[in-house]
């Protein structure tokens, strides 16, 4: 689904062919597919409307208004029955349900970065509050959205929260300012709490692997802990220098060079392949060899959100890799290899990176830099796909297919689909 103003376009995922087309009462500013794939939700929070759209029934829609207390965000429950809205200034969240119509309050939700998190199966439901100028956890039951357990937090200011995979633990961070991760188990008894270090910026980004075995902190050290799920201690540190002298990673270097055009091929005017692959310019990927200094940028010190530690973290489906990003070399993608704990590759690219995510059933990276490619990375090897078509495709972001056979490429403007073949066995 894609959103032109206020239009939402509903194609086939394989043909890109127009399924179904709605129009919304206003423009559109997010948009979002139930669990089950048969409703849409759109949210303009300008006007504090959410709309929601069937498949099944073109001509059944939904509207919730939420009036004077107004729109900041909206979100689909597990069941794709349920809407649940909050309220400018975070006043509460209501929960509007598809089926009885009937609606639910839950207050004081705290404006932080990650402040409403579901259980992978979709039974419960955690919220970040603020009362009294401290901070609390509410565990909820999406069945019928009964409280199921309530407390509060040893943080200074919550600022998000986020389940295992299996649902069993619930791990809390403080702000950047104190450096603090909380455990918590289903019935709220604190597990164990983590903390690095205590006066300098602390927790960046985090991620639990799939099998919630490990949990992997970013810190603003620009370094990489991580934690087992048995004791909950830090089982290793993954550092990031800005020189790689180890001889058993492998540095993949991306390269541009200028395509050689025969010139007896050349004809005035040119055809327009002609013309596009003159003033074109192709990129690859080669081996560095060791030691290799990497592009290191010194933050600034004075101003805040400084580009320094790592921000972006992400485990491969397999439990195999952790791909990891340190703001302060924008241009490097790291792979590790959690089996061994060691750093086993180092993409360098020549362009900052934009996104990167794994494919969902096997260990293949894809990446993005803002240029008109898409760079792959798997055990086997690199590859950089160069996107086709005419005018500046800078990509932005990027998205798998459930199955892994596909990839949705955004710009700024514009989106592609990337089709991927399979390998037969």
């Amino acid at each position: 689904a894609s959103c032109v103003q206020h239009r939402l376009v509903v194609r086939d995922a394989s043909s890109l062919q127009i399924r179904q087309l709605y129009t919304c009462l206003d423009q559109i500013q997010y948009l979002e597919w139930s669990s089950d794939s048969l409703f849409i939700l759109c949210a303009m929070y300008k006007r504090g409307i959410v709309q929601v759209w069937s498949l099944e029934q073109p001509d059944w829609h939904c509207k919730i208004d939420e009036g004077s207390a107004g729109l900041v965000a909206s979100c689909w429950s597990p069941d794709g029955r349920h809407i649940l809205n909050t309220t400018e200034f975070h006043l509460r969240i209501t929960v509007w349900s598809l089926c009885t119509k009937s609606v639910s309050y839950i207050k004081y939700p705290k404006a932080c970065q990650q402040g409403v998190a579901f259980t992978k199966d979709g039974r419960y439901m955690a919220v970040a509050e603020r009362r009294d100028c401290k901070d609390f956890i509410s565990i909820f039951v999406c069945s019928n959205w009964q409280l199921l357990r309530h407390f509060d937090t040893e943080t200074q200011d919550l600022f998000g929260i986020e389940w295992a995979p299996n649902g069993c633990v619930l791990a809390a961070w403080d702000t950047c300012l104190e450096y603090k991760v909380l455990l918590y188990s289903l019935d709220g008894r604190l597990l164990s709490s983590y903390r690095a270090y205590e006066w300098p910026l602390g927790i960046k980004s985090i991620a639990w692997s799939p099998s919630s075995q490990f949990l992997a902190i970013g810190s603003f050290d620009e370094k990489v802990r991580i934690l087992n799920h048995v004791t909950w201690k830090k089982i290793t540190e993954l550092d990031h220098p800005a020189t790689i002298a180890s001889k058993k990673t492998i540095v993949y270097k991306e390269v541009e060079k200028s395509p050689t055009v025969d010139t007896e091929r050349l004809s005035f005017p040119p055809t327009r392949a002609l013309a596009s692959s003159l003033f074109s310019t192709q990129s690859k990927y080669e081996v560095s060899q060791v030691p290799v200094s990497l592009q290191y940028i010194k933050p600034v010190a004075d101003r805040a959100n400084p580009k320094v530690g790592v921000g972006m973290l992400a485990f491969s489906a397999d439990n195999c890799f952790l791909a990891t990003k340190n703001d302060n070399i924008p241009n490097a993608v790291w792979i590790w290899d959690i089996r061994k704990l060691k750093l086993s590759v180092v993409l360098e690219q020549l362009c900052t990176i934009q996104c990167f995510q794994w494919d969902p059933c096997q260990p293949r990276l894809a990446v993005c830099t803002g240029s008109s490619r898409v760079y792959l990375w798997s055990p086997a090897g690199c590859v950089v796909v160069q996107v086709p078509g005419e005018g500046d495709f800078q990509i932005v972001s990027l998205s798998w297919h459930s199955s892994g056979d596909s990839m949705l490429l955004l710009s700024k403007d514009n989106f592609c689909v990337c089709y991927l073949e399979r390998e037969e066995v």
